[in-house]
């Protein structure tokens, strides 16, 4: 009664557990024994391996491209810097700011728009430039033809002689509308200034005048005798 009831309880045991036959199991002849995988001691450190080598494991096997097919394409060079150029252009700026060009400078150059008598000392358009000479009176030819602009002119400076004013200042505009930027009312304002000799001198105005779009103008004082012409 009792071995039959160890027996069953063995069998039972085996039922539980589906592995327990393969103990019993042996190798067959001439096959030798599986050696179990060899297992990682504690604390033992991890085999360190190379970044290319683990790249090659998980991409697989590949086959590298030749490089036959490749285009080789080549850079354009950077456009070649003017060096020299902006040295120049460095030298010169620090030149102007350093020895600004005056007044006398820019008549010679031919710059700015002026006229002096001829027999009168220069120093008298250098003091108009320098506004020591308050305009008394002004009149704006903007919007005025060549004949209107001329006739409003002649007016305006018979009057300003026979009120007995000194200076005066014609605007003419800088001919930012004009045709190629340039102002044809102020070539002709010269032009007939110039052939007056009522006119001492002209120049052109400064920036809170107007500056290169008005003239300031220097009249022959009442009585005074005509510049350039000798008494009789």
């Amino acid at each position: 009664m009792t071995r039959r009831s160890s027996t069953s309880s063995r069998r039972a045991g085996q039922d539980s557990n589906p592995f327990a036959a393969l103990k019993t199991l042996k190798p067959r002849p001439g096959q030798a024994p599986t050696a179990a995988p060899a297992q990682k001691r504690a604390g033992e450190p991890m085999p360190e391996i190379d970044d290319r080598t683990l790249f090659r494991r998980a991409i697989g096997d590949v086959t590298p491209i030749g490089s036959g097919d490749r285009a080789e394409v080549k850079t354009p060079p950077p456009p070649p810097e003017p060096l020299q150029h902006r040295m120049d252009d460095a030298a010169t700026l620090e030149e102007s700011l350093a020895f600004p060009f005056s007044f006398e400078d820019r008549l010679d150059s031919g710059e700015e728009a002026a006229f002096l008598r001829p027999g009168l000392h220069r120093r008298l358009l250098v003091d108009l430039r320098r506004s020591r000479w308050a305009p008394q009176d002004k009149i704006d030819l903007h919007g005025l033809n060549r004949e209107e602009a001329h006739k409003a002119l002649s007016s305006f400076i018979a009057t300003a002689l026979a009120q007995g004013k000194r200076c005066i200042r014609v605007i003419h505009g800088k001919g930012l509308g004009s045709p190629g930027g340039v102002s044809i009312l102020r070539q002709l304002s010269s032009g007939w200034l110039a052939q007056r000799e009522e006119i001492l001198a002209f120049c052109q105005a400064n920036p809170h005048e107007g500056g290169a779009g008005a003239l300031l103008v220097l009249l022959r004082a009442p009585g005074a005798k005509r510049a350039g012409r000798k008494p009789r």
